[in-house]
Order: structure tokens, then C-alpha cells, then sequence
């Protein structure tokens, strides 16, 4: 009898025991984020109206036609006076680089930001488990990542990943590999570093689709503290819902479109083709697809799946031809806050009509863009440091990211906010003018004169 029992016993809470340990393992790999800290250059770094033509017009292998495009491109730009390039440009040798000058520009990154967040959450570099830098356009040996564990002193054990070529959507991939690390260790704190090296990526030539991005990128970064420690979890700004990564390598039209080439003089630079936007487009839907069921509420996704059925019933009836217009989801029916990368202002206003999101929603991206510039990889956590200095997260808030970078990809994740979030951060100082009026730049105002110049007789001024 007492053995009958045991195993009736043993048949009741053995599954029990299987269901418990199965939800125990699955909170031991959620990803928090402690805190992050963007880096903010020195003010004698800042790339106002009056330096950056100088520097333009500094390079000889520019024309009149070349002049006026770049006015028109940086016109419409919506990037402000306040952002921050590398100093080999304020030393006149951006044409001219050393591999100093671009591992000193990283570092004056990784030693500034990444000692602020250690000493304000309270980490030793002893205690981080996980290490993961993305700087695209620089590889450097020893790796960038091998400077910090040296710099720092992390331990023999640290798990490394050193990611290069990634372009704009690096930061969320790093979170992602910090994601899956977070499933397979328990109580594991990660680092995640996320920057760009602009010094030796100066475009000296005059081909216009490589031109374009001596004007777009800025000088920035990020640093970034999580952990999946389920005690720290009350400390946490941010909990991570979801990931969804995009990639459209395969397509040869999507492959070409961002890249580092050369061009027909041999001269390094970055292309930017006519066919981004349309990749950029098709990124963005194929990702959107694959996340929109994970992070939008079920009556949502019946309402839109009714909605097309009787429109394209309905359109089959018709006998006139008329077809309504055509059903949009409602992403704030699951999403509160949209972190959308600072690609430039098209990207954002892209964004905007296919998610139909309002300019209260588009604010965060628009201000960091002129403040900022494009920082590549690090500028959605300037968008999202926006949000956070304008007091706009609370606690149960849940916020959306989209990145895009060469590849072509597009990545996105959901965010939950762990609690209400108003700390100072990279925007303390400057937070109350934004938005500002307006925010056209004064390069027209300053430069405008180059568009009535005659081709027969231009001589720079």
C-alpha cells in the first residue's frame, strides 16, 4: 500500500516538478538592461555650420555641381549645429588618416562612457561576464574588444564577440547575441559597446553617392549594461520582450545598395545607391511581419485580418471598380514609445507613413538627428535617452526599436519599461530647447550663394 502511494505520489508532482523548473529556467533567461550611458564628445569637437563648409570645401576633387548637391543634401538633412565629428577633421587631416587617430577616437569613447556606467551602477570590470563591441568600419589587432578587456582588466573566463561590418543595425544584433549567451548561464552580467570610428572613412572623392555620407554621420556611442539576474530585476530600467532579425544579403539589388567600395579613382569611401530606399522598404516589411503577431494584442490582428477580408470581398463584388482604402494596423494598440534610428530624415519620415505614426511619435528620432546626427549604431539609444530625459517612459510602458544597416538588413525589438525612468543623462543639459522652433539649419542662409554661382567663372570663396 505504502508503495502504491509513493508512486501515485511520485506520478502527481514529478510533472509538477518538471512544469516548476521549466518556468524557474525560463525567468533565469530574461535580459534587463541595469543602464546605458551615450557618450557625449568635448564642445571643441562640435561640427557647426561655418567648420563644416570649410571642410567640404576644403577637398579639391570637388566641383560647382558637387557643391550644390551637397547643399541641397544637408539643407533637407535635418541634422542641427550642435553635433560632433572626429578631430582629425579639426586638424585638417581627414584625407590623411592614421591608424591613431581612428583607435584614439573609439577610446576616447570606451574610456569616457564605459568607466561612467561601471561607477554609476556600482559593477567592477571583474564582475562582467559577457563583452560584445560592434564598431563597423574599424578592425584593429588586437581587436577593439581585446583594448577594453586590457584597458579595463576583465577576467581570463569573459565570454568575447568583436563585431565589425554590421553598419547601423549592430547594437540590436549585440543584444541579440547577449540574449542567447543569457540562455544557456545564469546570474551573468554583459557589456555591450556599440560606437562607429568616422576618422578613417573621409571620403576625398567626387563621386556623389559616396559624398553624401561625409555629411550624415556624426561621432557617438553607447555603452550598455544587462544582466539576466533575477534578484537585480527591480533595479532594471528595461526588460526585453522580443527580437526579430531581418537580413536580405541574398538579394543582389538590397547587397549593393550600402557598402564600403571604391570609386573609379580608387579612392575609399562609402556608397549610398538609389535602390536603399526601396531595400530599406522591403526590409522593413518583411520584419515587420515576422514581429507585429508577437508584440500587438490578439483583437488587434483579428481586426485588421476582418477588415482586409471584407475589403478585398468587397472589391471582388464591386462592379464599378471602386476599392476602399487600404486597412493599417494600429501599432499603439501594443506599443507606446517608437526608438527609430536616426538614418537621416527620410528614413524617419518613411517610418512614420508606413507604421502611421503621429509627430509626437516621430519627435524622439527628429530631435536626436539634429542634436546628434547619425551616430550609426549607438543613435537609437540617444532616441531613447530623448524619451527618457522628456519623462515620457513609465513604468508597464512598452517601447518599439527599428534599426537598419548595410547587409541590407533591418532589425526591431520590444523593450517593457521596469519602472517610471527620469534620470539625467546625455540630454540633461540641453533637453529644455528641444524641440526647438524650427529646425532648419543655417547652411542655406550661410552657403546659399554656391546656387547662383556660373560653372564658367566659379572660383571658391
Amino acid at each position: 500500500m505504502d508503495f502504491l502511494l509513493l508512486v501515485y505520489a511520485f506520478l502527481i508532482f514529478y510533472p509538477l516538478f518538471v512544469l516548476w523548473r521549466g518556468i524557474d529556467r525560463k525567468r533565469d533567461r530574461e535580459c534587463y538592461i541595469l543602464d546605458y550611458e551615450c557618450y557625449k564628445p568635448t564642445d571643441d569637437r562640435k561640427l557647426d555650420t561655418e567648420f563644416s563648409g570649410k571642410v567640404i570645401m576644403r577637398s579639391k576633387q570637388l566641383g560647382l555641381n558637387e557643391y550644390k548637391f551637397l547643399l541641397k543634401a544637408i539643407v533637407s538633412s535635418g541634422i542641427g549645429e550642435q553635433t560632433y565629428g572626429p578631430r582629425i577633421m579639426f586638424k585638417g587631416q581627414e584625407e590623411n588618416p592614421t591608424l591613431q587617430d581612428s583607435v584614439s577616437e573609439v577610446e576616447e569613447f570606451f574610456h569616457d562612457s564605459i568607466e561612467k556606467l561601471l561607477a554609476r551602477s556600482g559593477i567592477s570590470p571583474r564582475e562582467i561576464d559577457v563583452l560584445v563591441v560592434n564598431v563597423s568600419m574599424l578592425s584593429s589587432v588586437p581587436s577593439l574588444a581585446a583594448r577594453i578587456i586590457n584597458h579595463y582588466k576583465l577576467r581570463e573566463d569573459v565570454k568575447v564577440f568583436n563585431l565589425s561590418g554590421m553598419g547601423c543595425s549592430a547594437s540590436l544584433i549585440s543584444v541579440d547575441i547577449v540574449q542567447n549567451v543569457f540562455k544557456s548561464c545564469k546570474n551573468v552580467y554583459a557589456l555591450v559597446v556599440t560606437s562607429e570610428s568616422l576618422s578613417p572613412n573621409w571620403y576625398s572623392g567626387n563621386d556623389r553617392s559616396m559624398i553624401l555620407a561625409n555629411c550624415l554621420f556624426r561621432s557617438g556611442g553607447c555603452a550598455i549594461l544587462l544582466t539576466n539576474k533575477r534578484a537585480l530585476k527591480h533595479r532594471a530600467m528595461f526588460k526585453l520582450k522580443c527580437l526579430v532579425r531581418t537580413h536580405h544579403g541574398a538579394r543582389d539589388e538590397s547587397y549593393d545598395c550600402c557598402l564600403q567600395r571604391e570609386d573609379e579613382q580608387g579612392r575609399l569611401g562609402f556608397h549610398l545607391g538609389k535602390s536603399l530606399p526601396k531595400a530599406a522598404t522591403r526590409a522593413l516589411v518583411d520584419n515587420l511581419r515576422e514581429i507585429t503577431p508577437k508584440i500587438l494584442p490578439v483583437r488587434e490582428l483579428l481586426r485588421f485580418m476582418v477588415v482586409s477580408f471584407i475589403r478585398k470581398y468587397w472589391s471582388h463584388r464591386s462592379t464599378k471598380g471602386v476599392v476602399s482604402p487600404k486597412p493599417v494596423i494600429n501599432f499603439k494598440t501594443g506599443v507606446d514609445h517608437f526608438c527609430i534610428h536616426t538614418g537621416g530624415k527620410a528614413v524617419i519620415d518613411g517610418i512614420g507613413v508606413n507604421l502611421d505614426l503621429t509627430e509626437y511619435d516621430l519627435e524622439p528620432a527628429r530631435m536626436t538627428l539634429h542634436r546628434f546626427g547619425n551616430t550609426s549604431a549607438s543613435s537609437l539609444w540617444y532616441v531613447l535617452g530623448y524619451m527618457e530625459a522628456k519623462k515620457r517612459l513609465k513604468r508597464g510602458d512598452r517601447v518599439l526599436m527599428m534599426s537598419f544597416g548595410a547587409g541590407f538588413k533591418c532589425n526591431s525589438c520590444l523593450w517593457e519599461v521596469v519602472r517610471d525612468l527620469d534620470a539625467d543623462n546625455v540630454w540633461k543639459d540641453c533637453i529644455d530647447s528641444y524641440p526647438p522652433k524650427s529646425l532648419a539649419n543655417p547652411f542655406m542662409e550661410k552657403f546659399g550663394w554656391i546656387n547662383n554661382e556660373d560653372p564658367s567663372t566659379f572660383v571658391m570663396r
